[in-house]
Parts: C-alpha cells; structure tokens; sequence
C-alpha cells in the first residue's frame, strides 16, 4: 500500500466514524410516524401513539412532526393531543397551533414537495418504566383534511 492510498484510506475512515457518531442520537427514545388516509385526514381519525416503557427516569422533550404536500390548503393547523402517562394514570390534553406559511405564503418547513415540520408539545417529567399513549386529531374547519401525509410523535431525554 503507497502512502497516498493509505493516507486516503485514513481519511475515509475518520470521515465514516465522524458520520456514525453524529447520526447516533441517544437521547431520542421514540420517533415514530403513522401515514393518514391519501384522500385526506378525516377529524374523527385519531391517530394512536404507544411509546414503549422508558429505561429511565428524566426530563422528556415532546415533539410533533408533520409531513404535508402542496394540497394542504392552511398556513395553519390545530391539533388537538390527549396523553395518558402509564402506570400513573395521569392525563393530559393540549391544542397545539402550529403556523406552516409565513403572510406571504412561503413554507416554513423543510423540503421540496413533501415539507417536514416539528413542533414542541410539552416536556414532561417521567420516571422509569412509565409509558405513554398519546392520541392526536386535528381541529380543523373541513371534516376531511388533504396534503397532510404524515403525523409523528418524538420523545427526547433532556436531562
């Protein structure tokens, strides 16, 4: 081997460590997406979420993520999230308003034709061996809603 290949063969390998360090994020316990129907969310299609049991107690980020195509009609949406915390019981009900487009109409998120939102929900204080399931359906003046493809909770240990 010359040590112009061997030089390469080092920087490659720095490179791909680098990449495999910072894709791992270990502070994310949960994200998951489910697809709603193509022809459109209808309001009465709750999405059901069942975050596994947490491995330990801590401080927890929620997030949503949103996936919506050009059909989307808003620059807004109103979601309507319930949570029960397990085995305590404890519930949890919040509207969350989320702003897609600016005044001028230029999306907020990121993408090309399917556009990528997340929006903070809540942060929640959890012990170990607590689960979660969280439901979500939109609050929005049309009965059925097109362009939204993709509707996703995130779950991050912050502390």
């Amino acid at each position: 081997m010359t040590i112009k290949s061997s030089r390469g063969f080092v920087a490659a390998s720095i490179v791909a460590v680098v990449c495999l360090l910072t894709a791992c994020d270990r502070a994310t316990v949960y994200n998951h997406y489910e697809q709603t129907q193509s022809s459109g969310w209808e309001r009465n299609d709750t999405l059901v979420f069942h975050l596994p049991k947490l491995k330990e107690c801590g401080t927890y980020k929620e997030e949503v993520g949103l996936r919506i195509n050009s059909e989307f009609p808003f620059m807004a949406i109103a979601l309507i999230v319930e949570q029960e915390i397990f085995p305590s019981g404890e519930t949890l009900s919040d509207t969350l308003y989320a702003t897609l487009t600016n005044k001028r109409g230029d999306v907020l998120g990121r993408g090309i034709s399917l556009f990528q939102y997340m929006f903070d929900l809540t942060t929640l204080q959890l012990r170990e061996n607590d689960s979660i399931q969280v439901k979500i359906r939109h609050n929005m003046k049309r009965e059925i809603l097109p362009g939204l493809s993709d509707v996703g909770i995130k779950l991050r240990r912050i502390k």
